[in-house]
């Protein structure tokens, strides 16, 4: 399967080339038809030859059966044989060339996604809280950590290397903490199903979700072919992955808490210190299968759920809507969750949820039916929280001047009653 509807781009083509402009790259559907053509051609020309083959045999039959001389028959028929192995591989080439062509380009933005290049472009759609004020200069989240005794990069980048952090004590906790306090809240306040997913995954999953081929670098392989996940959107929506889900079992909610693993391909020289960007992270995420014409209305609904958590802790944010520019490779919209940093004096994603629309089920052929219509389902995946920056969050906006950390009032009864990290 392929992420773009090729009958679509052949009675569209301006619309797909305008939408391609709008995501910053060069119109190229005058090269994908031009392939499409090519290929339709040599598959016309295949099903003719097949054709003539199959009336040659029955001839050939039809001649030993009254003992006619076939011996000019069995020529024309080796003479189509190989012309029909010619077409097979050029047919072969072109739909992996088409192929290659299709997967390389990302999904088309919808229309209110502003356009632009890069982040500068992205729009705030609205601000939630007040940032704290302290009478003292607030400290970042590595040297509040450090200082307890409780972050731990030295023993991580000892055992690991550069990017990984070791967590102890009450901060440890907070992890574990957090978890449980995310998955209660979506499970039991928002309807998602709780679900306990592989780390590992085979190649086609991460196809497709879209992080192979293109995005190869940016993950871990291991030496038998699997990927370790770099989020547990790839398990999660791959679950419908060659399946036909009845209409009336849509929408599918499901989330789940994992490790996750990135490379950090693109990333040298940024957030070199501390949390905010390692191999290593652990992340709720929130995925839904739903009908496409209830794609954005979900997208709406996922956000908000994600919003919650951010509530619950006391955290101001503020939603910023993608430019084209800036926005996931398979997304046709995308809102970020931006968590204030004192510390950094800026806000900084912790959140980001996309409309994938038909996307990603295209590829993984994930299907629905219903009485009246049938056709590819529309995924959507949003982080709920990410855990590492939430645990960022928590220490810059909690922190006292003595260097002591509150604990969330929300966050309380998963601490075991524990109020402060001294």
């Amino acid at each position: 399967m392929v992420m773009h509807d090729i009958k679509w781009i052949r009675e569209n083509p301006a619309l797909f080339d305008e939408a391609l402009r709008r995501r910053n790259l060069n119109p190229t559907s005058a090269s994908i038809l031009a392939t499409d053509n090519e290929k339709k051609k040599v598959s016309q020309e295949l099903q003719q030859l097949q054709s003539q083959r199959n009336a040659i045999a029955s001839k050939i039959g039809y001649a030993k059966q009254n003992g006619e001389d076939v011996a000019s028959l069995e020529t024309e028929a080796t003479d189509i044989k190989f012309k029909v192995a010619d077409l097979e591989r050029q047919d072969s080439q072109l739909t992996e060339e088409l192929k290659e062509i299709l997967c390389s380009l990302p999904n088309i933005p919808l229309n209110d996604v502003p356009v632009g290049k890069d982040e500068t472009y992205n729009q705030c759609v609205r601000v939630v809280g007040e940032p704290p004020e302290f009478d003292f200069a607030p400290k970042r989240h590595y040297e509040l950590g450090e200082n307890l005794g409780l972050v731990d990069f030295k023993s991580a980048s000892k055992i690991s290397g550069s990017r990984f952090t070791v967590l102890r004590g009450a901060i440890a906790q907070m992890e574990r903490a957090l978890k449980n306090f995310m998955l209660d809240s979506h499970t039991s306040e928002f309807g998602y199903q709780e679900v306990g997913v592989p780390f590992l995954v085979k190649p086609e999953a991460m196809f497709g979700t879209g992080q192979l081929p293109k995005f190869s670098e940016d993950s871990f392989k291991t030496t038998d072919d699997r990927w370790l996940i770099p989020t547990s959107e790839v398990p999660l929506t791959n679950l419908v992955r060659d399946e036909v889900i009845p209409a009336d079992c849509l929408p599918i909610r499901v989330t789940a808490y994992s490790a996750c693993f990135r490379s950090e391909a693109g990333a040298a020289g940024r957030d070199t210190r501390g949390m905010i960007r390692n191999h290593q992270f652990s992340k709720v995420e929130l995925v839904s299968v739903t009908h496409p014409a209830e794609g954005e209305k979900e997208l709406e609904r996922m956000t908000n759920v994600a919003e919650s958590i951010l509530q619950k802790l006391g955290l101001a944010y503020r939603v910023m809507l993608l430019s084209t520019g800036d926005m996931g490779f398979c997304s046709q919209k995308t809102y970020d969750l931006e968590v204030w940093l004192p510390g950094e004096n800026t806000y900084r994603e912790i959140s980001s949820c996309s409309l994938c629309g038909q996307f990603q089920a295209r590829r993984m052929n994930a299907r629905y039916k219903g009485k009246d219509d049938k056709g590819f389902v529309a995924t959507l995946n949003g982080s709920g929280l990410a855990i590492g920056r939430t645990i960022v969050a928590i220490l810059e906006n909690y922190q006292q001047a003595d260097g002591s950390i509150k604990i969330p009032e929300a966050l309380i009864p998963y601490m075991n009653g524990l109020k402060e990290i001294r």
